[in-house]
């Protein structure tokens, strides 16, 4: 019987908290203070402590579930993904919040096997909409809806 029944979990597990190491000893530096005052360290170092018990957690199920085969590479989802958040940086200053969003998102869909514009136009809306309402409504980031080349700013 093998230690490892699941070496992806393991491995995976092992690199959150390898992170969440890193991001901790990054933000070791910074007051913490309190739940009810919370300072410039509070933040990082609960996400910190999050992800290493998500780490944990994954590692703890690599050692007592078995994985099943992994098939190949999805090699167009991972391109389109990239693809997609490349898209999302260097479309934010000619083009604006809204097109860049709508752009990346329709990539990210692209890199689905099962791809259709009748599913990805209405949800790449949805995620735009849902965008603008976090960000610039509900968070108030001063950043323009369109940019120069569509007649922004």
């Amino acid at each position: 019987m093998p230690l490892l029944k699941h070496r992806t979990n393991v491995l995976c597990g092992l690199l959150f908290v390898v992170l969440a190491g890193i991001f901790a000893f990054q933000a070791s530096g910074l007051q913490i203070g309190t739940a009810s005052r919370m300072g410039p360290g509070f933040f990082p170092m609960t996400l910190s402590g999050t992800l290493a018990l998500f780490g944990l957690m994954l590692v703890g199920i690599g050692l007592r579930v078995p994985g099943q085969a992994h098939g190949t590479f999805a090699w167009r989802g991972f391109v389109m993904l990239v693809l997609a958040v490349v898209t999302f940086a260097a479309a934010m200053r000619p083009f604006g919040f809204l097109p860049a969003v709508a752009a990346s998102v329709l990539l990210a869909f692209l890199g689905s096997q099962r791809f259709s514009w009748r599913a990805a136009v209405p949800l790449a809306a949805g995620f735009t909409l849902f965008s603008w309402l976090v960000f610039i409504k509900g968070l108030g980031l001063p950043i323009p809806l369109l940019g120069p080349w569509l007649g922004g700013y």
